[in-house]
């Protein structure tokens, strides 16, 4: 588990491919791996990482193609930056909100724009994830904690202050970039917790639709 507070910006160093998927080297930084052991988790643009060497300066590990298939991770070269985060540990404070590091879907920035000292982005996600996006509800974009500040349709906008700026790779965002995102948690637990017993059958579509929850008391006539 992760916060979404990125620890560092690291420096994709190598991509090897090997046996039908890819070791990576990620060169971390200022990120502290006094701590980290082999087989260790380490959230790399937000998708969880399994550290499998430690030269030292970084730290190599394997992406599935699952991973390469689901993520923006396909996007990444030698050369380019990405956001860090350990997992978490017993005392490690919950800035930001609870994150698994598994990618729901990828994103695209549509625009961005200045907005005081901060950056306004606005992000289109996939069709199948704008249910779970809410107004002022948490998001993870490339492994960072946000707050949706405004919904219309699968698009939502963000407003990124200096300090998240200076501290990701959000400075370098533009218009047309993919983005890993991870919605929240809860909302995913929520969507299956209300299917009730439902759960346990097949799927035959997405789950909980306006029909669904109308036939079953949510909403009122």
């Amino acid at each position: 588990m992760f916060t979404g507070i990125i620890e560092s910006i690291g420096t994709i160093r190598s991509l090897t491919p090997k046996g039908g998927d890819v070791r990576v080297y990620v060169e971390t930084g200022k990120l502290d791996l006094g701590d980290v052991k082999l087989g260790d988790s380490i959230a790399v643009n937000g998708v969880c990482l399994t550290a499998v060497e430690l030269p030292g300066d970084g730290f190599w590990a394997d992406v599935s193609v699952e991973t390469l298939k689901r993520t923006a991770f396909i996007d990444l070269k030698s050369g380019s930056k990405v956001n860090l985060e350990k997992a978490l540990t017993p005392t490690t404070r919950l800035g930001g909100h609870l994150v698994s590091g598994h990618v729901d879907g990828v994103g695209e920035i549509i625009s961005r724009s200045d907005n005081a000292r901060a950056i306004q982005f606005r992000v289109r996600a996939p069709k199948e994830l704008a249910k779970y996006i809410a107004h002022k509800g948490s998001i993870t974009v490339d492994g960072t904690s946000l707050t949706v500040n405004e919904v219309n349709g699968a698009e939502f906008e963000l407003t990124i202050v200096p300090h998240t700026l200076s501290e990701t790779i959000m400075a370098d965002y533009r218009a047309g970039r993919r983005v890993n995102l991870e919605v929240d948690l809860l909302a995913r637990y929520l969507e299956r917790l209300l299917l009730g017993d439902k759960a346990a059958e097949p799927s035959k579509g997405s789950g909980i639709t306006e029909s669904f929850l109308a036939a079953n008391g949510f909403l009122k006539s």
